[in-house]
C-alpha cells in the first residue's frame, strides 16, 4: 500500500512541476529518473542499513562534539543567565551557530571548502545533465549558505540568463547551510536531517529540470569562483564570528516575531471562526500530507506543521513538531522531519532576492520576478523528499 501511494505521490509532484514548465520539449527525462533512483538508494542506505547507521552516528557525534565546544564559549559569557535545569533556545540552539560559522571560515581560508565544492559540483554535473555552475552552486549553498553562495559567483552573475538564475536560486532555497545543521539536530533526529540534505540536493535538480529546462553550451559553462580580498587569519576569524552571531540574532528575532504573530492570528481566528488559523491551514495541506504517505488520521495535524513552515520558517515548524501535543507515529515524524529541512518559505524569497540584488541590481530584479515560482518549486522538492523517505520507513 505504501509503495503505491509513494509512486502516485512522485507522479503527482512531477506533474505539478510539469504544469508550470517553461519549455516542456526541453525536459530531459533520463537524468530525472536516474536522480530519483539515486535518492531512493541513498534513503535505503542511510535509514535502513548498518552502514547508514554508522555514517549517521559518525556525523551526529561530530556535530554533538561541535556543540560541546560551542557550549564552552556560551557558558563563559552567558552561563549565569540560564536557570538550573532549563536550557534557553537562544543559548543552546542558536548561539552554537557562531562556532560552526568559524569552522566554515577556517575551511574557506585554507581553500579546503572551495576545492570540495568544485569537485563535488563537477561530479554532480555528470549525473544531473546540468551545467557545472549549477552543480557547484547547489553544493556551495549547502556548505556556505543561501545568500553567501552568490558572492562566490559575483563575476558571473551579470552574464547568466534568466533560466540559469532560476536554477541557482532554486538550489539555494531547497538546501540548508551547514552552519545551522547542528541547530536542526537539537530538534530533529540527526538521521532525518542528514537524509534530507542529500535528498534535497538531488531533488532541487529534479524539479528545476522540469520547471526550468534548458541546454547549456560548453563555451557558456565556465566556472569562475571569485577570490575575495586576501585577509589575515585573525581578520577572517573576526568576520566569520560576527557573521555567525548575526545569523543567530536574526533567526532569534524572526522566531520571536513569527511565533508571536502566529499566536495572535490563531487567537483572532478562534474568536471569530472558532478554529485556529494553523488548524485551518492543516485542512488545506492535508491532501499534500496524504500523497507523502502520512495516514489520514494524522494528515490534518501534519498539514498544520507543513503550512507553518511555509508561511513562517522551518525553525518555527520544527519547534512545533518537537514540542507539540500532536501524537505522531514514528513514520510520520520521519516524513515530516525530512520535509522541514529546507529554506522553502516566503521569507527566503526576500533573503535570496536581497542577496543577489546587493551584488547585481538587474539580476536581483530578475530573481524577484520569479519569486513565487521559486517557492513553488522548492516546496515541491521538500514534498518529493518526504515521499522518497516514506518508501523506506
Amino acid at each position: 500500500m505504501k509503495y503505491g501511494i509513494a509512486i502516485i505521490g512522485i507522479l503527482v509532484v512531477l506533474l505539478l512541476a510539469w504544469l508550470v514548465s517553461s519549455n516542456r520539449k526541453e525536459i530531459k527525462y533520463k537524468p530525472i529518473i536516474t536522480m530519483i533512483v539515486i535518492q531512493i538508494v541513498f534513503s535505503v542506505v542511510l535509514l535502513n542499513t548498518e552502514y547508514g547507521y554508522i555514517i549517521i552516528q559518525g556525523i551526529s557525534s561530530f556535530f554533538n562534539k561541535l556543540l560541546e565546544y560551542a557550549s564552552e564559549g556560551i557558558n563563559f559569557v552567558f552561563g549565569g543567565l540560564a536557570n538550573k535545569g532549563e536550557a534557553p533556545f537562544f543559548l543552546t540552539v542558536l548561539l552554537p551557530i557562531v562556532f560552526i560559522s568559524v569552522l566554515i571560515g577556517i575551511l574557506q581560508y585554507l581553500r579546503i571548502l572551495p576545492f570540495l565544492m568544485k569537485g563535488i559540483g563537477w561530479l554532480l554535473s555528470k549525473v544531473n545533465g546540468m551545467g557545472t555552475i549549477e552543480s557547484y552552486n547547489a553544493v556551495a549553498s549547502l556548505m556556505v549558505g543561501q545568500s553567501e553562495v552568490f558572492i562566490t559567483l559575483k563575476k558571473q552573475l551579470g552574464l547568466l540568463p534568466k533560466q540559469r538564475m532560476y536554477t541557482l536560486c532554486a538550489s539555494a532555497m531547497s538546501t540548508v547551510s551547514m552552519s545551522i545543521v547542528a541547530a536542526y539536530m537539537t530538534m530533529l533526529e540527526p538521521r532525518y536531517v542528514v537524509t534530507a540534505l542529500v535528498l534535497n540536493l538531488f531533488g532541487g535538480f529534479i524539479i528545476a529540470s522540469i520547471i526550468n529546462p534548458y541546454e547549456v553550451k560548453p563555451d557558456e559553462d565556465m566556472l569562475e569562483i571569485k577570490d575575495q580580498r586576501k585577509q589575515s587569519f585573525f581578520e577572517m576569524l573576526g568576520e566569520y564570528i560576527l557573521d555567525g552571531f548575526k545569523v543567530a540574532v536574526i533567526v532569534g528575532a524572526m522566531l520571536i516575531g513569527f511565533i508571536a504573530l502566529m499566536a495572535a492570528i490563531n487567537h483572532v481566528f478562534e474568536l471569530i471562526f472558532s478554529i485556529s488559523f494553523q488548524h485551518l491551514l492543516g485542512y488545506l495541506f492535508a491532501p499534500v500530507a496524504l500523497i507523502m504517505g502520512i495516514p489520514l488520521s494524522e494528515a490534518i495535524s501534519a498539514g498544520e506543521i507543513m503550512a507553518t513552515k511555509l508561511v513562517t520558517n522551518e525553525f518555527v515548524a520544527m519547534l512545533d513538531l518537537s514540542g507539540s501535543s500532536h501524537e505522531f507515529s514514528s513514520r510520520t515524524l520521519g516524513i515530516l522531519s525530512v520535509f522541514l529541512v529546507s529554506f522553502a518559505n516566503f521569507s527566503s524569497i526576500g533573503i535570496i532576492t536581497g542577496a543577489v540584488k546587493s551584488l547585481n541590481a538587474e539580476q536581483g530584479n530578475v530573481v524577484a520576478s520569479f519569486g513565487l515560482k521559486l517557492l513553488y518549486g522548492a516546496t515541491l522538492v521538500s514534498i518529493l523528499s518526504g515521499i522518497i523517505v516514506s518508501l523506506v520507513l
